[in-house]
């Protein structure tokens, strides 16, 4: 594959634009949902219902969904998904508009639009290492990494622009961001997936290659499982944000504007999250940042000034953005093609799982124990994971994998001698 600059790659920039898209569209209604339910039933259980909605495909459709991504043409899959969430988000948005709104409904576009999401990121993430040459790997995720943060900075204002001036406008532009994204999918030419070997096996049997596939790297299960508890902590952090600023007479476009400032935070993180890899490693760009959280979360429980809340989330969306970049060129720099949508549901199942069950808890812990009570709550569990994970000896001192190969402490994308190693072994050691 041709190595030019990464910025004229033109398949690599549609799917990258078309990912844009759709961010963008998902962060203006995730301001809109919560506070759709906040406001209609000024409940933060309820609200943490419709968030848990939206995460528990992470839990049932993530693994299935994985083996398919593997096995079906990549590009075709994204363009059913865009095709599906455009229908999902119409209808809430003419169901807002006409006042025909219900909790049940809520609920199930949230979980439909959550299995879309799961089968088009998984795509789009196996997809990217196809468009680009291997040595713009790490540029490429990072590129992509901020353009996250960048459409979460926009995409929340936006969203808390068009709630204000229209109920039902945040879901109605998600589905004309989604036609957009099917738009720029269907103008890349290269294919978004390695040549297959051999007939498709039994779904259940792809599935448990990657599961065990992953289960056999200690350094990966490890550092899944640090991430994994910080997921489910964050989400209770993020349903806090929601009912401070409506306990404190707040609007969607304030909220709005301080996860804009979070975003800002966390596009500087992205783009600076190669620089902190490459120095200190993998290994230490995460569980320093557990460290930073479990110090920063407490302040939340007594800020309620806007600007301080902006800074707050600012600056752990920051840390937020090194770990994300760190995490994800290791994964994606170690596991073979073919097996990529597989090792990525595993890992997405383990993590964003846990934030589903983090926003069910989260609202009722909220509803429990008040906005201080629930946060000092989720700073102290912080802490401890934290703890746990700087006593991981699969974390201090990784040893041999089942194949023989260890697992390094640091990138293997950002070593390339290690990477070319550790990535010819983890071929040869498919199951």
């Amino acid at each position: 594959m041709s190595g030019g600059p990464l910025r004229r790659n033109r398949d690599f920039a549609l799917l990258s634009g078309g990912v844009g898209f759709t961010l963008l569209g998902a962060r203006a209604c995730l301001v809109a949902y919560p506070f759709l339910v906040l406001w209609q039933t000024g409940s933060a259980g309820d609200a943490g219902l419709v968030a848990f909605a939206a995460l528990l495909p992470s839990l049932l459709v993530q693994l299935p969904a994985g083996a398919v991504v593997d096995r079906w043409d990549r590009r075709r899959l994204m363009i059913l998904c865009d095709i599906g969430s455009v229908l999902v988000t119409g209808s809430v948005a003419v169901a807002v508009l006409v006042g025909r709104i219900t909790l049940g409904h809520l609920l199930a576009a949230s979980f439909l639009e959550g299995s879309l999401a799961v089968f088009y990121q998984l795509a789009e993430r196996s997809a990217v290492r196809q468009l680009v040459p291997e040595e713009q790997l790490s540029a490429a995720l990072t590129s992509n990494e901020a353009r996250w943060r960048a459409a979460g900075l926009l995409g929340q204002p936006v969203g808390g622009l068009l709630y204000t001036a229209a109920r039902w406008s945040p879901f109605l532009f998600a589905a004309a961001t989604h036609l957009l994204s099917l738009l720029t999918l269907l103008l890349i030419r290269k294919p978004m997936q390695a040549a297959r070997e051999g007939p498709p096996r039994r779904l259940a049997t792809e599935v448990a290659e990657g599961v065990a596939w992953t289960w056999r790297r200690r350094f990966l299960r490890a550092l899944i499982g640090v991430i994994a508890g910080t997921n489910l902590l964050f989400q209770g952090i993020s349903l806090a944000l929601v009912v401070i600023v409506r306990n404190e007479g707040g609007s969607a476009l304030l909220l709005g504007l301080i996860t804009a400032t979070g975003g800002v935070g966390g596009t500087v993180g992205a783009l600076t999250g190669m620089w902190w890899t490459r120095r200190v490693g993998v290994r230490a760009v995460v569980l320093g940042a557990t460290v930073v959280w479990a110090v920063l979360m407490p302040w939340l429980a007594v800020a309620r000034d806007p600007v301080l809340l902006g800074a707050l989330m600012a600056a752990m969306a920051y840390v937020g953005g090194l770990v994300n970049v760190a995490g994800g060129v290791y994964q994606i720099g170690v596991t073979p093609d073919a097996m990529q949508g597989r090792v990525g549901s595993v890992l997405t199942l383990v993590g964003s799982g846990a934030g589903a069950l983090g926003a069910l808890a989260g609202g009722y812990l909220l509803d429990g124990l008040g906005v201080a009570g629930a946060v000092s709550a989720i700073a102290l569990c912080m802490a401890l994971v934290a703890v746990l994970g700087a006593l991981s000896p699969s974390l201090r001192h990784p040893d041999p994998g089942a194949d023989g190969a260890g697992d390094p402490a640091v990138p293997l994308a950002v070593d390339r001698t290690a990477a070319a190693q550790l990535h010819n072994s983890s071929r040869t050691a498919r199951i």
